[in-house]
C-alpha cells in the first residue's frame, strides 16, 4: 500500500471537526463546571475552537512521526513506530479509566467522552499510517557505462 498522505490528512480533518463537534455536546453541568471553575478549558464549548487544537495536536504528532520516518531505518524505526502506538492505546485506556472513575469527568457526558476518545483514536490511526506503509525507497540511477 502506497503512502497516501492527502487521505491521511483528509481522515484527521473528518475526526478533528467530529471530535470538536462532540466535544462541544457536553452536558449542562459540564458547561457549568467549565465556565465556572475550568477556564482554561472554555475552548471545548465552542466546537470549531476544539476542532482546532485536535486538528493542529494530531498534525504535530503527525510531523513527529512523519521526522522519525525519515531519520530511522530498519528495526529502530517500526520499534519507535510501534511504542508510539503502544502509547496512544495506553492513552485511550487511561483515559476511558479516568471518565468512568472521577464523578467530575462523568458529569460531562457521553458525547463529550467520545469526542476525547476520538483524538486518541486519530494518534493510533497516524502511528500506524506510518508503521504499515512501506518507507519510499530512494533509487539511485545507475551510472552510464562506457560502450
Amino acid at each position: 500500500m502506497k503512502r497516501n498522505y492527502l487521505l491521511l490528512i483528509f481522515v484527521l480533518v473528518f475526526l478533528a471537526v467530529l471530535s470538536g463537534k462532540l466535544t462541544a455536546g457536553m452536558s449542562f453541568v459540564g458547561r457549568l463546571g467549565i465556565g465556572f471553575f475550568y477556564k482554561q478549558f472554555s475552548f471545548l464549548k465552542t466546537w470549531w475552537q476544539a476542532a482546532l487544537i485536535y486538528f493542529g495536536s494530531m498534525i504535530l504528532v503527525g510531523i513527529l512521526l512523519y521526522l522519525i520516518d525519515k531519520l530511522l531505518d530498519g528495526r529502530k524505526r517500526k520499534l519507535i513506530l510501534l511504542s508510539l502506538f503502544l502509547l496512544s492505546l495506553a492513552g485511550l485506556y487511561f483515559t476511558y479509566h479516568d471518565f468512568r472513575t472521577n464523578l467530575t469527568y462523568r458529569w460531562l457526558g457521553e458525547r463529550f467522552h467520545l469526542g476525547i476518545y476520538l483524538y486518541w483514536i486519530g494518534w493510533c490511526i497516524i502511528s500506524l499510517f506510518f508503521a504499515l506503509t512501506p518507507k519510499k525507497q530512494v533509487v539511485e540511477a545507475a551510472p552510464p557505462t562506457n560502450e
